[in-house]
């Protein structure tokens, strides 16, 4: 199984319009970064987690020629604004596109996207297959099984998903243990880590660090990552061993 970071930065991405920070002027290629966003791929099945802003450069840039799925872990702008662009997929593969996302983000979909569900069908919108995700229950996607885990956005929940060896946690501050349990035993963990001052939903890195620890994966790779974050290389230099910044463009192969 591939994994390919195709974004890994906050909701404004890195480099912030208008921002002057030494981030955001960074020549460092691993200081650009797109709106957070996975590409998993093995022999048979080809899906994303999570359609932002920038899927369209993403998918491009991945040369993402077939795509089975989409993954959605919550109704953020920063994780559902691009769903539009699944008009090409629509085309070429002849077919709807299957959406897993939870009931309450795909309440916010019908809302966000009303052309796609009013009925009209307008020639060239997009053709979605919505499949509700019930949280107690894992599903199949191609040859992958995929296991939602339940965890808190401050007041908001969102879906972290657990495919494998592999589990990716977004937009989270908050972990119940009995969710904590099922990420347990995966090899390779993505977790959210946004800056290092405290933040209201989500995961700072000292906090970050301490749930890596506690999952205990092989190596967790920090996503989500704003220009208050620090240089890439800068951080990345102070981590404990085993837990590394991704960055976009970044590919992991787990077994």
């Amino acid at each position: 199984m591939k994994i390919v970071f195709i974004g890994t930065g906050t909701s404004q991405g890195v480099p912030v319009i208008a921002c002057p920070c030494q981030v955001c002027a960074s020549p460092d290629p691993k200081d650009k970064r797109f709106r957070t966003s996975v590409w998993i791929e093995t022999p048979h099945t080809s899906l994303v987690i999570d359609t932002g802003p920038d899927f369209r450069t993403q998918m491009l840039g991945a040369r993402v020629n077939k795509l089975d799925a989409i993954l959605l872990t919550h109704s953020h702008k920063d994780h559902i604004a691009g769903l539009d662009d699944v008009r090409a997929y629509n085309y070429f593969q002849k077919n709807a596109m299957p959406v897993y996302a939870s009931p309450a983000t795909i309440k916010a979909l019908e809302r966000e996207f009303y052309y796609i569900f009013n009925g009209d069908n307008y020639p060239g919108i997009p053709q979605i297959d919505v499949c509700p995700i019930d949280l107690n229950q894992s599903f199949q996607v191609g040859e992958l099984t995929v296991q939602p885990v339940a965890v808190k956005h401050y007041h908001m929940d969102v879906l972290a998903f657990r495919i494998g060896d592999f589990s990716y946690v977004t937009d989270a501050n908050y972990i119940a243990p009995e969710e904590m349990d099922k990420l347990r035993g995966s090899k390779v963990l993505v977790l959210n880590a946004l800056r290092k001052e405290s933040h209201i939903s989500h995961f700072n890195l000292s906090e970050a660090i301490e749930v890596a620890r506690e999952i205990g994966a092989e190596a967790t790779y920090l996503t989500h990552i704003s220009h208050q974050m620090g240089l890439h290389e800068e951080v990345q230099a102070s981590l404990p061993e085993g837990i590394f910044l991704a960055y976009d463009g970044l590919e992991l192969n787990v077994g």
